[in-house]
């Protein structure tokens, strides 16, 4: 469809074609019912039709006038043709020159959307001044001269209003257009950037945080994988290539997020049982969720056991849990579809013995909040945490199918 301009534009050269077409029907009719002797009238009427067609043909495929169509149009259809009718098609009365006439008024119309503003004012003078001589060679009467005039001045007057609002009205639209896709293109790079610094939460700083904390030996062989591998993460990074690897499989991605876990000396009890196929954002975001509660029981539960849990959950609910209101506990439902009670959905659970906390004097941190909360929210889920103090904690990451 093009810009908003372009189909201002494009209404406009509809408007003032339409606008021609009734004065060459006119014309036409005119000519035909009086069959002239003189074949000047006939050759008249086939040079407007000709120019006209040459016009508005070439606005319409290029998307706008040709400035030197519009002149020669006004210079011939408008100003030469009622000339060329009195002196060589035998024209002498008003009512025969009328259609002639009418032709000046499309002209004008056209001359005030297409011509820069003296240019315009010169063609419509140009066209009063011919009108004026031409009706005083037939001798019409001050009521047709006055009602003529008034016509040529309000075609051009009111085509150029028309088009002074159409254009106004497509660049503010067109800005807005601009401004909505720029904006579009800034929140889709925060969310990448907010992508990569969940990520970096969940896998470098981790690390990092362990090894200054002295908890394990730098040297074992499952930590320097673990480090090669977010090595080579954020090399990607650098590179602007670092793509979200979505696993095809839920249990496997489960099984990376444990093993990197134990990496880092956290021993986790996994069971799974009858997992669903999900789709690899859906895994991805379990595994980024239940990799980042892992985290969490390493650094605060003061417990170096965790215990996941994954099963599929053949009659999940959207309302069956809830989202994290932002103090740790949750109130609101999200979800991917209402299902009907017998799609497959799919629960993962992290659980620890540590000693808990009162969800009601917590603020959870960005971890919570951006690699638990949020990620399953964006697929459709949702995460619960349950706790109470000496309780330990429980994560239920809940997909709904």
């Amino acid at each position: 469809m093009g810009s908003a301009l372009q189909r201002a534009q494009s209404f406009m050269i509809l408007t003032t074609l339409l606008y021609r077409a009734s004065h060459l029907t006119v014309g036409v009719l005119a000519v035909a019912q009086r069959r002239p002797d003189h074949p000047a009238q006939y050759l008249g009427i086939a040079v407007a039709l000709g120019l006209s067609l040459l016009l508005y043909g070439t606005a319409l495929r290029r998307g706008w006038f040709d400035g030197r169509l519009v002149w020669a149009d006004v210079l011939v259809t408008g100003c030469l043709l009622p000339f060329a009718l009195y002196a060589w098609g035998g024209v002498r009365e008003t009512p025969a020159i009328g259609w002639a006439m009418l032709l000046g008024g499309s002209a004008s119309a056209a001359a005030a959307i297409a011509l820069a503003r003296y240019q315009a004012l010169t063609a419509v003078a140009l066209l009063v001044a011919t009108h004026l001589a031409g009706y005083h060679l037939v001798g019409a009467n001050r009521a047709v001269l006055g009602g003529h005039l008034n016509s040529l001045l309000s075609s051009a007057v009111m085509a150029w209003v028309m088009w002074w609002y159409l254009r106004r009205q497509g660049r503010l639209l067109d800005e807005a257009n601009a401004r909505a896709v720029a904006a579009e293109a800034q929140k889709a790079r925060y969310a990448e950037r907010l992508d990569h610094h969940r990520a970096l939460h969940d896998t470098v700083l981790a690390t990092l945080t362990t090894l200054a904390a002295g908890g394990v030996d730098a040297n074992a062989p499952a930590v320097r994988e673990r480090c090669a591998r977010e090595a080579a993460y954020l090399r990607r990074l650098i590179q602007q290539t670092a793509d979200e690897v979505h696993h095809p499989e839920l249990g496997a991605a489960l099984e990376e997020a444990v093993e990197s876990a134990e990496s880092l000396r956290l021993r986790v009890t996994a069971q799974y049982h009858e997992l669903p196929e999900v789709p690899p954002e859906v895994a991805a975001a379990f595994a980024d969720a239940a990799r980042e509660a892992l985290n969490n029981v390493r650094r605060h539960a003061g417990t170096g056991h965790a215990y996941l849990t994954a099963t599929g959950a053949r009659h999940a609910h959207p309302d069956q849990g809830a989202i994290d209101d932002g103090h740790g506990t949750g109130t609101g439902t999200a979800g991917s579809g209402a299902g009907d009670g017998r799609r497959a959905g799919a629960v993962v659970t992290v659980v620890d013995r540590g000693p808990g906390f009162d969800p009601d004097d917590y603020v959870p941190g960005f971890g919570l909040r951006g690699s638990v909360y949020a990620r399953m929210a964006e697929v459709g889920g949702l995460a619960v945490v349950d706790t109470a103090p000496g309780e330990g904690v429980r994560v239920e990451l809940r997909w709904p199918g």
